[in-house]
């Protein structure tokens, strides 16, 4: 994507209402006036509120948001260039139930009040696979430590990925803690039974490795 294209990207989103883009100083000062008010605040209603981390073009949020009215979601990442065609289409279409957080993902415990969230999906992350950048890998323990304060007690975590390592890794971890696996797959296509909200939505980069016959790996989870 050109600089050019990216700059209009940026200035565009500045104008959606359905954009929050705080500073990492805001976020840090806890000045970040939606904390714990995000349903009321943002969405003006109570209904559970889902999270989309690493969204990228933000196909997955826009397609849960359409499939689930009554539900409240989120998609959050760093990169406001590849969210802005999420934050457009859910505009154009007139989906009030979706939104996009331009933010880092390290900083997602600091966004929300404890138990504030219903749901997290972590769909086609980095895996890391290098042993130096496992702190960035969105599975760490330090990770699911923040995902566990945000989240109700019952809260689910969905981890959708290509990634065999970052599948493996994830069960191997949550093995180890001894937290509560409800569902887990190397190849969620080829599975029965797998949940439908996994089957039924496909961004465009899934839909290339599911061509070349790349199998989809799913884990659902919860925190004790």
């Amino acid at each position: 994507m050109g600089s050019k294209n990216k700059l209009r990207r940026f200035k565009e989103n500045e104008t959606f209402k359905n954009v929050v883009q705080p500073s990492r100083e805001e976020v840090q000062n806890n000045s970040l006036k939606l904390k714990g008010n995000w349903r009321k605040g943002f969405f003006k209603n109570e209904n559970p509120l889902v999270l989309e981390l690493g969204c990228g073009k933000g196909e997955y949020s826009v397609s849960l948001a359409k499939a689930n009215p009554n539900v409240n979601f989120l998609g959050i990442d760093i990169k406001g260039a590849r969210f802005w065609r999420g934050a457009k289409t859910a505009l154009e279409e007139n989906y009030t139930n979706v939104g996009f957080l331009r933010t880092q993902i390290e900083l997602v415990d600091q966004l929300f009040d404890e138990n504030e969230v219903d749901e997290i999906w972590i769909t086609f992350p980095d895996p890391q696979i290098k042993f130096k950048r496992t702190k960035h890998r969105l599975t760490n323990q330090d990770f699911l430590n923040k995902y566990k304060k945000i989240l109700k007690p019952d809260g689910v975590v969905h981890l959708k990925t290509d990634s065999e390592f970052m599948h493996g890794y994830t069960l191997g971890l949550l093995h180890g803690l001894d937290e509560i696996i409800e569902y887990a797959h190397h190849d969620v296509y080829g599975s029965d039974g797998a949940p439908e909200a996994v089957t039924a939505i496909q961004t465009f980069y899934e839909n290339q490795y599911l061509e070349k016959g790349k199998k989809i790996t799913y884990i659902r989870f919860k925190f004790r």
